[in-house]
């Protein structure tokens, strides 16, 4: 057991995402933090609030200091945030005429929350990124296995014929919507944060909105209003990361259950081997995706809870952000990155496939029982289909032998009658994506 299995030398491949890892480590947190600083200042002198060559000046000192983490730490251990001792480690590398201008109206929050917007716009980019990459294997495999029949299941049961391009793009169709989603969720998340102490910029009034204007600008973040209290977007950023979680976990399941030593219709990802069983091959990928879904469901009921925070600003709430937030970032891109290997991987068993429909006739009854719904009222034809299916007869015959209507049988009992429908489902869905 480890504290931060996620980070963890041993587990970070399995069950972390190194890429994301990188953007949000405490030399990335610390950067943005600065480029925040930075940015203020230069809004600040080009509305003249503070004097109009410190802007440019305070940027180019900045670029240059590099924090002692240690010092940080120390710092933040006493004020609960690592603005304050921060502010003191970059005026160490000013020259007095700047750092007097440093931080000026601004509080704490304004900067961290600004800064994790920085560090958020990034991951979203690169989880866009590994979506598409995803959504762009889902359509190259249903297009593959177009015309591949299953044996659908419904409630764990044997159901009518499929083909696996369907279900394949029955996986994709709500990851179409969030990859569709997310430009309007970039808008509204990520936001610039400017309130002064207690929201009102009292301190930069009437400066304040051109000076949110011009950062906002510089640091490619919406301008709005305060959101100290208002913690919406960082719901709406953890309801979208939940859903990836949630619909890659049903395909994992899904790949789990069709992987099955006694189902073995389709295999997908790399399997891992048992310590006692020579003969075992674990789904280890679908695995890890499935895990991801339930860790991202516990980190979500955090991240809510802390939405509600007291008053004009609140510490605790605000740091329970801090510690589930980019673990939720991690583990969405975790379920992204396996999920993306096990879609590139899938294999057909074509032979197993058609086994479960060519023993299982019954499946067909459905449409036997419609065709003869033409003929005769539903009720009576879905009996009649019963009786075929109790006699020791093949169903065909047995439905020749009890009816004498003019049925196609051969047509009507044959499962690639599903193919077109199906297809022209799974063309319908992946129509529905605003990203090619």
């Amino acid at each position: 057991m480890q504290l931060s299995i996620q980070s963890s030398p041993l587990y970070s491949n399995l069950l972390g995402d190194p890429e994301l890892a990188d953007l949000l480590n405490a030399s990335s947190e610390v950067r943005a933090l600065i480029d925040v600083e930075a940015a203020l200042a230069s809004a600040q002198s080009a509305v003249g609030m503070i004097p109009e060559t410190v802007g440019a000046d305070m940027t180019a000192a900045l670029q240059q200091v590099v924090p002692d983490m240690a010092s940080l730490s120390q710092g933040i251990s006493d004020s609960g945030v690592v603005v304050p001792v921060l502010l003191v480690e970059l005026q160490k590398h000013l020259p007095q005429e700047l750092a007097q201008w440093l931080h000026w109206g601004a509080t704490s929050q304004d900067i961290i929350d600004t800064a994790t917007m920085l560090q958020v716009s990034h991951c979203v980019d690169l989880l866009e990124n590994r979506l598409s990459q995803l959504l762009n294997a889902l359509y190259s495999q249903s297009q593959t296995h177009a015309s591949t029949l299953m044996a659908a299941r419904t409630r764990t049961q044997l159901a009518t014929p499929i083909t696996l391009g369907l279900r394949i793009a029955q996986w994709a169709q709500p990851l179409i919507g969030l990859e569709n989603e997310l430009p309007a969720l970039q808008a509204k998340v990520l936001k610039l944060q400017l309130g002064g102490a207690v929201g009102a910029n009292t301190v930069m009034t009437p400066q304040a909105a051109e000076v949110a204007a011009h950062m906002a600008n510089a640091l490619q973040l919406s301008c709005v209003p305060s959101w100290h209290t208002d913690r919406s977007s960082i719901i709406s950023l953890a309801n979208w990361l939940l859903q990836i979680c949630l619909h890659t976990g049903k395909l994992a399941k899904d790949l789990m259950i069709m992987s099955r030593s006694d189902i073995a219709e389709v295999k997908a990802g790399q399997t891992g081997g048992s310590s006692t069983m020579p003969h075992k091959a674990n789904p280890v990928k679908s695995e890890m995706v499935v895990a991801m879904n339930t860790i991202a469901q516990a980190l979500h009921a955090g991240i809510c809870a802390a939405a509600s925070p007291a008053e004009e600003r609140d510490g605790a709430s605000w740091t329970v952000e801090w510690v589930l937030l980019p673990q939720l970032i991690v583990t969405t891109g975790c379920a992204l990155r396996h999920s993306v290997e096990l879609i590139e991987s899938v294999i057909a068993e074509k032979q197993r496939l058609q086994s479960s429909i060519d023993k299982n006739p019954q499946i067909m009854s459905e449409a036997a029982s419609f065709a003869l719904a033409q003929h005769m009222p539903r009720s009576e034809a879905q009996v009649l289909v019963k009786q075929a299916l109790a006699s020791k007869r093949p169903m065909h015959l047995a439905l020749q032998e009890q009816s004498n209507f003019p049925v196609d049988w051969a047509s009507v009992l044959d499962p690639r009658s599903v193919c077109t429908p199906c297809q022209q489902v799974s063309a319908s869905i992946f129509a529905l994506r605003a990203k090619t």
